[in-house]
């Protein structure tokens, strides 16, 4: 049984951000202050990248622990309330982020993948690992 009521839980979830959250901004502002430069929340990429640097084909998504099933195995269990619902929906978002690394890799892009966690502990060591893929494709080309 769920905690809230139906019209908190609705509230809650219209509340949960899709774009803009703390760890991009945190990951945007870092890059931007080493001069790079991007796309953010790019509509015309399929999966629509948190981060994209177009002309070197270099997405990043920037994905919280909970919607994207970090240690998923061990997070399912913790799920008390609406358990299909979740379950379902959580490894559906795995699929789908498998799904989107897939397709664009297959389309030359670079794909990374941060977890909120890494963001927040160490935004630097996150904007290193893009840095030297940016360079790496410099050299590349």
């Amino acid at each position: 049984m769920d905690r809230l009521s139906p019209e908190q839980r609705h509230k809650n979830m219209q509340a949960v951000k899709n774009r803009d959250s703390k760890i991009e901004i945190q990951l945007r502002q870092e890059l931007w202050h080493r001069g790079l430069r991007y796309r953010k929340n790019v509509k015309n990429v399929f999966g629509h990248p948190d981060i994209a640097f177009i002309g070197k084909k270099v997405a990043v998504f920037c994905d919280s622990e909970f919607w994207h099933g970090y240690d998923w195995d061990k997070q399912k269990e913790k799920i008390k309330t609406n358990r299909d619902f979740w379950i379902q929906k959580i490894e559906r978002n795995i699929a789908r982020d498998k799904e989107v690394t897939e397709t664009l890799e297959a389309e030359s892009w670079i794909v990374l993948r941060f977890w909120g966690k890494e963001i927040s502990k160490n935004v630097g060591a996150c904007a290193d690992v893009i840095v030297n893929v940016l360079k790496e494709r410099d050299r590349c080309n």
